[in-house]
């Protein structure tokens, strides 16, 4: 492949954020091949290596649609005056040689909104001026002539991409995020001790770790509801500016001694470690990494059908999946989570299934698709 100068879009970095970490993991895997690496972005807080080349674009911002509206159009400009050879946006933005659909189809997050929201709201919910803003400009993204191809992160999106905008099948390529195993391990007996202790777990507990923020997306309520009328506890790890509303659903669930608010923490191993599985009821997420680093971790998952994630589970052997606002059944499945310490084979299928989810396969891929572009 001859040397390419590829940008990569992404408004703001928050080394917290799933599609934030595909694109350092990307940069990184990226870093030995014969490529000029820039990111455009508000601003970037992470690590970054020599050959990296951070362009920061901010322009002045009132509100939300202001936000977005302001910052594709400099960063447009700011592509079209570099004269990249690639450019890849993580935004909608029309103009882009590849969008990386890591946000999913707008329309379809709100639809699943919608059914946590009584009548009157679900039709404000669409009425919504940012939210028809972001559903325009995503139609306008997709129809660009300049886009010759899209990535995403799961086979559900790229379904919904085909029937909601009659995007070509081949023009859309699947490449799940990566996940490094060697860092993200199960624990130790001796480890799960300590970090329980830490915790204030009681070591015999079976525990079930939430990591997400943006907890009403992420189903935070249905995991408490889920665990409730059980003897599981609930690590919650992630921030949220309604978490007080978390608390006292926990109180009035009469659950709080049993759910462990740890807010928002840059090393989730020791949580992954201490836990017996994943219970994420998110309403919608095409696929967050939170799953591959905890199946990494020898934690069996509960997700839902909404989530890109289930694409990798198989039901009774590495974890379960079942409906967001179905409380009866993802407490079934927390009941049917075993305790790692005395019956880890869901854990191990869990590890084992990621396995080949690597940053070289990750690499290799997305070159692969550069040089079919370029070519």
């Amino acid at each position: 492949m001859k040397r390419c100068r590829l940008a990569i879009v992404r408004q703001k970095y928050r080394p917290d954020g799933g599609a934030e970490r595909f694109v350092s993991r990307a940069l990184e895997a990226l870093s030995d091949q014969d490529l000029e690496l820039n990111v455009i972005t508000r601003q970037w807080q992470g690590e970054k290596q020599d050959n990296w080349h951070i362009h920061l674009c901010d322009p002045m911002k009132w509100g939300r649609i202001s936000r977005e509206k302001g910052f594709a159009n400099a960063a447009r400009a700011l592509w079209l005056r570099e004269n990249f050879d690639l450019v890849q946006s993580h935004e909608r933005i029309a103009g882009c040689d590849i969008y990386r659909a890591g946000d999913g189809v707008h329309r379809r997050w709100l639809l699943q909104r919608a059914r946590i929201l009584p009548a009157w709201r679900q039709k404000l919910l669409f009425s919504d001026r940012y939210h028809r803003y972001v559903m325009q400009a995503e139609k306008a993204m997709y129809e660009a002539p300049e886009l010759k191809a899209v990535i995403c992160n799961a086979e559900m999106v790229k379904r919904e991409i085909v029937e909601d905008f009659s995007i070509p099948a081949n023009k859309i390529h699947v490449i799940y995020n990566a996940i490094d195993s060697s860092r993200f391990v199960p624990g130790t007996p001796d480890l799960r001790v300590k970090w329980r202790d830490e915790m204030n777990l009681p070591h015999q507990a079976i525990a079930m770790v939430y990591v997400g923020s943006g907890f009403e997306r992420k189903g935070l309520a249905g995991a408490i509801k889920a665990i409730a009328n059980t003897d599981r506890y609930l690590i919650v790890v992630g921030q949220d500016k309604a978490e007080k509303k978390y608390r006292e659903l926990t109180q009035t669930l009469g659950c709080q001694n049993r759910v462990i608010f740890m807010g928002m923490q840059k090393n989730t191993l020791p949580f992954y470690q201490a836990a017996d599985g994943l219970l994420l009821p998110t309403l919608y997420d095409p696929f967050p990494n939170v799953i591959l680093e905890a199946m990494a971790c020898g934690l069996p998952v509960i997700t839902t059908p909404t989530c890109g994630g289930a694409e990798f589970i198989t039901a009774g052997q590495n974890g379960y999946v079942c409906d967001a606002l179905d409380s009866q059944a993802l407490s079934d499945a927390v009941m049917a989570i075993p305790s790692r310490s005395q019956n880890d084979a869901m854990g191990v299928q869990a590890r084992e299934r990621v396995r080949e989810a690597t940053p070289e396969k990750l690499s290799q891929q997305l070159i692969s698709l550069y040089q079919n572009i370029m070519d």
